[in-house]
């Protein structure tokens, strides 16, 4: 594929050896065959074993057969390779290294593969004093220098080792602290452990990264990555190529922050420190943070002034994303009010009781309420997130990672140094990181062993790409959310008219506005939906029309593309239903489980709503804009969940927190099970709230 794209490619390979081992054992027993057979009736041949096969003798009667699976692969997509086999005296002869530049480069012009190998039929044994000791000589030994030298004769821009294994292990892969390491530097080399031999090939991991640093050193950028299973790798070479994070890549420059593999380090190890602070001290961190809101306000406006000009000159964000980009100091002053909401909450937060069980004699269990660990927020222009998120962090004793858009960046750096100077009176200050550098998110999902959850904060694009990329970790968060408003026909005119304008006018942008207005067949062509026309059209509300209320309509409005758009703008789509029920069937069908709701007078007509519906949030004669955190009373929110398992809705405190099992006993106990598997114990449930006697509070 990159041949066809017009780059220039070349393939250093083996295999020749093993081709004509397979092949020369063949001849050999049937050889053997044809003589045993001929002899048969005289005396028998007792040896039938194999002789020993000869390298050289191998490789020369296994070219062949290489370069004819090559050939047969290659022409599938019209693609032309040549062979060029060569030796260290190619290399070390200037006349011959012409000669093979030339050839090589001739070939490249011609749009054709050149597949190179060491001629093993003669090659000779590699030079003694040149084994990687200098920028211009390189022994060749294996694949691993040929095409090191190959690439630095060639001026290769990269040169891709594949091995066995995902890339670059600081020790040996499969060891309990082996880690992969993602960017290698030379002054590194002193860090790394090797293991044994790799089980295909003679170089091993070492040889690769010498000849690695040697290429890099001569001017060519290399990666080391896996090769062996396309099922778990994937395209690797084009993925390479595209600039995506893949095995491990050698580099000059070391850059003079930490990595984010450092920072989740960090963070982690400051988290803890974070979550066995007394409940009053993280309480004290949350209301500087909050005093600091205020008190920087300036220097927070000024940055986020600096973002907003650059994204109006930039001319790519739509209107809904520049008000989410914008703060103000209303706005400022309302995140100060949640933050201390949030610090109140946070005083019986981590370390609660929930259960209290006696399950034999002075031995107790308690199950009690901790952090999650580490947590990763990717959100999107919104700076506002920040200190919610952090905030609840810090009040749930967990580490945080943030990824914010780069829309934000001169607002969030401001906003993040002001986080980290609260948690420093404290110590903590690491255990919110943000991150920087341009990880994709695809790379910070990769982060699975360090990684306890991740919640996106942005579009349904947004949060579809990391549910896809995320697939050892945990994804909170909803994909849409697509908002229903059912007019019922015994609804209130005037609770319609302002559950309705608020759901969706009160801020269009937001996950929780209205996204589809279902009304009643019966207020069809009725003073109540002329009345609702009226109001959308003066708030300039687009509408888009159903199936079946275009059909009732001479002069409908545009007919909706889909039932499942969230339009996040002054838009929304309008349907006719028959009944509740139907309502409710349709809401099922074409909803997102966000947040729904019902207008009506009649209480059992709510009520059965409210029972059938399967939404995150069900309302009945109330805005859809309630669906909030802050709204709730949790002071903010990380995030709106419409997922089946753990915290559902808006997602505060309680949803970052998960649970331990705690037991103490005297030692004198020991667990006894009956022959059919049942343990043999005294169950007692204890008050939750009250500490055993001679035991410590339920804090």
């Amino acid at each position: 594929m990159l041949q066809n794209q017009g780059r220039e490619m070349m393939i250093v390979t083996s295999g020749a050896v093993a081709f004509g081992k397979q092949r020369l054992r063949h001849e050999i027993l049937l050889s053997q065959s044809v003589r045993q057979a001929l002899h048969s009736g005289h005396s028998q041949l007792n040896d039938m074993s194999l002789p020993v096969l000869e390298a050289r003798a191998c490789a020369a009667a296994g070219q062949s057969g290489l370069m004819a699976l090559y050939e047969a692969m290659f022409t599938q997509y019209s693609t032309c390779t040549a062979q060029v086999l060569v030796t260290n005296l190619d290399f070390h002869d200037d006349q011959k290294r012409q000669n093979l530049n030339s050839t090589l480069r001739e070939l490249l012009h011609m749009n054709i593969v050149p597949i190179i190998n060491t001629n093993d039929a003669v090659v000779p044994p590699p030079e003694p004093n040149s084994d990687l000791q200098g920028v211009n000589v390189i022994s060749i030994k294996d694949n691993d220098s040929l095409a090191a030298r190959l690439a630095v004769e060639m001026k290769a821009d990269l040169l891709i080792a594949l091995s066995d294994v995902e890339g670059l292990y600081n020790s040996p892969p499969g060891t309990d602290d082996a880690k992969l390491i993602d960017i290698f530097y030379p002054g590194d080399q002193q860090s790394i452990t090797y293991g044994t031999k790799s089980r295909v090939g003679i170089g091993g991991m070492e040889a690769k990264v010498k000849a690695a640093l040697w290429a890099l050193h001569g001017g060519t950028s290399v990666v080391i990555a896996n090769g062996t299973n396309p099922k778990v790798t994937g395209h690797v070479i084009t993925d390479i190529v595209e600039g995506k994070k893949v095995g491990t890549f050698f580099s000059e420059c070391k850059p003079a922050g930490p990595s984010v593999e450092e920072q989740t380090e960090m963070a982690r190890r400051s988290g803890r420190a974070l979550a066995s602070l007394h409940p009053d001290q993280r309480s004290e961190i949350i209301c500087h943070l909050a005093d600091l809101l205020t008190e920087r306000k300036e220097e927070i406006l000024a940055a986020n002034k600096m973002d907003m000009d650059l994204a109006v000159s930039a001319g790519h964000l739509p209107p809904a994303m520049l008000k989410r980009l914008s703060l103000s100091p209303a706005k400022l002053n309302s995140l100060a009010v949640g933050l201390r909401q949030i610090a109140t909450a946070a005083q019986d937060s981590v370390g609660r009781v929930l259960r209290r069980t006696r399950v034999a004699h002075n031995l107790e269990l308690e199950q009690i309420t901790v952090p999650i660990g580490l947590l990763l927020v990717i959100f999107e222009a919104r700076p506002d997130c920040l200190p919610q998120v952090s905030t609840l962090a810090i009040a749930s004793g967990n580490a945080l990672l943030l990824k914010g858009g780069k829309e934000a960046a001169n607002t969030n750096h401001v906003l993040h140094q002001l986080t980290q100077e609260a948690l420093s009176m404290h110590g903590v200050k690491e255990a919110v990181q943000m991150v920087s550098t341009r990880e994709e998110v695809e790379d910070l999902c990769r982060l699975d062993k360090m990684i306890d959850l991740i919640v996106p904060r942005g579009s349904s694009q947004l949060v579809r790409d990391i549910q896809r990329a995320a697939k050892g970790i945990p994804v909170l968060g909803h994909s849409e959310g697509i908002c229903h408003v059912y007019v019922d026909s015994e609804a209130s005119i005037d609770k319609v008219i302002k559950i309705v304008r608020d759901s969706k006018c009160d801020y269009p942008a937001a996950c929780n506005a209205m996204e589809t207005l279902l009304i009643h067949r019966d207020i069809l062509r009725t003073p109540m939906f002329d009345q609702i026309i009226d109001m959308l059209r003066t708030e300039r509300v687009k509408i888009h029309a159903g199936p079946r209320f275009a059909s009732y309509l001479t002069f409908s409005p545009s007919e909706a593309k889909s039932m499942r758009t969230e339009y996040g703008e002054l838009e929304c789509c309008m349907e006719v239903v028959d009944s509740m029920q139907e309502a409710v069937e349709h809401i099922h069908k074409y909803g997102s489980s966000h947040t729904d709701v019902i207008i009506t007078e009649n209480e059992d007509t709510a009520e059965k709503f409210l029972q059938q519906l399967d939404s995150a949030c069900v309302f009945w004669n109330a805005s859809s804009r309630f669906a909030d955190g802050y709204r709730f009373g949790l002071g903010a929110e990380v995030g709106i969940s419409t997922a089946r398992i753990h915290a559902r809705g808006p997602v505060g405190l309680e949803g970052l927190l998960t649970t331990k099992w705690v037991l103490r006993g005297d030692g004198h106990t020991v667990a006894d099970f009956s022959e059919h598997g049942t343990m043999k114990y005294l169950h007692e449930n204890l008050p939750a709230g009250q500490p055993l006697a001679g035991q410590r509070d339920s804090n």
